[in-house]
C-alpha cells in the first residue's frame, strides 16, 4: 500500500469506526465549540480590567476609565459569542427559533457577568493582601499580583465561578484550566471560597467541585481537598450534583500534602499539618501535625 493510500485508510478509521462515533463532534446545525484562544484572549482582557496598569499597556491619550470601557466593550461581544457556542454545545432542542433564544440569553448573561467585575476585583484585593501579609518573602502587593501564581489561579477561578453562578455550561470549567495549566492548581468553579483567600507555593493544590472553604484559610502546595468516594445508580454509573468534598472555617491553615476527603467540616482556627490524611471532621481549634 502506497503512502496516500495508507493516510486515506487511517483518516477513514480516525473517521468512521465506531470508536470514532463516540469521540467525533457533529453539531446538526453546524455550531463551533468554544475556542480557547479566544477564551483566554478574554481572561487577559479581564485581568487588565481587575488589575488596571499592571497587565496590557497604559494608556497615554486617553484615561484609565475609557480604557478599562474599551476593553470591556470588546470583551463583552466575545464573551458572549463564546457563550452561545457553549450553550449550543449542551442544547438539545434542534431549531432554529431556540437558537435565537440562546443567543439573546447569551448577551444577557455576558453583560450580567460584567455587572460583577467590581465585586470580584474587591474580593481580588482582599486575596492579594492576604497572600502578601502571609507570606514573609514577599515585598510588596505589587509582587504579588505580577508574581505569584496563586493569585493567577485565585484570578482565573473568581471569574469562572461567576459565570459559574450563572449556570453557563463549559466555559466556567476551560477557564479555570488554563490556570490549572499554567500553575498546576486545579480549583473547580463551582467550589466556593471566602474572603482573603491565601495560596502559598501552590503547584498541585486540588479543590474539588462542592468544597466550601471559609474566610481568611491558607492553603500550601499539594493539598487534595476531594471526595472520599463516588456513589452509584442502579445503573453503575456516578450519582452527579451531591456534596461529596470538605468544609473549611474560618482561619484555617493547611500545610503542604494534607489530603482531606469527603464532606468533612474542618473547625474553625484549626492547622493542618503537612502529609495528614483525613476523612473526619475536626473540631475548631484543632492542631494536627506529625512530630519526629
Amino acid at each position: 500500500m502506497d503512502k496516500k493510500n495508507s493516510l486515506e485508510k487511517i483518516a477513514y478509521e480516525l473517521t468512521n469506526s465506531s470508536t470514532a462515533q463516540l469521540l467525533i463532534y457533529k453539531h446538526p446545525l453546524n455550531h463551533p465549540l468554544p475556542d480557547r484562544e479566544v477564551l483566554y484572549k478574554i481572561i487577559q482582557h479581564l485581568r487588565q480590567c481587575l488589575f488596571p496598569g499592571f497587565f496590557g499597556e497604559s494608556p497615554f491619550h486617553i484615561s484609565w476609565k475609557s480604557k478599562i470601557e474599551n476593553l470591556l466593550d470588546s470583551t463583552v461581544e466575545l464573551l458572549a459569542e463564546q457563550i452561545y457556542r457553549g450553550l449550543c454545545l449542551e442544547c438539545s432542542d434542534l431549531n432554529y427559533s431556540s437558537c435565537k433564544q440562546c443567543l439573546t440569553e447569551s448577551k444577557n448573561l455576558a453583560y450580567s457577568f460584567i455587572d460583577t467585575l467590581p465585586q470580584i476585583q474587591e474580593m481580588l484585593s482582599k486575596d492579594v493582601d492576604a497572600i502578601y501579609k502571609g507570606d514573609p518573602a514577599s515585598k510588596s502587593t505589587r509582587e504579588v499580583i505580577l508574581c505569584y501564581p496563586g493569585i493567577l489561579a485565585i484570578t482565573n477561578y473568581r471569574i469562572a465561578h461567576e459565570l459559574y453562578k450563572l449556570h453557563i455550561p463549559v466555559i466556567p470549567r476551560m477557564i479555570t484550566e488554563f490556570a490549572h495549566s499554567e500553575t498546576g492548581i486545579d480549583i473547580h468553579p463551582g467550589a466556593k471560597i471566602g474572603e482573603y483567600f491565601a495560596i502559598d507555593h501552590g503547584t498541585g493544590i486540588v479543590i474539588g467541585e462542592t468544597c466550601e472553604i471559609g474566610n481568611h484559610v491558607k492553603i500550601y502546595q499539594g493539598v487534595t481537598l476531594g471526595a472520599k468516594s463516588f456513589p452509584l445508580d442502579d445503573q453503575g454509573n456516578p450519582i452527579k450534583g451531591i456534596l461529596r468534598h470538605p468544609i473549611v472555617e474560618d482561619h484555617v491553615i493547611i500545610y503542604a500534602e494534607a489530603t482531606i476527603l469527603g464532606r468533612v467540616r474542618i473547625g474553625h482556627h484549626s492547622i493542618i499539618g503537612a502529609n495528614q490524611w483525613i476523612t473526619s471532621d475536626v473540631p475548631p481549634y484543632t492542631k494536627l501535625t506529625i512530630h519526629l
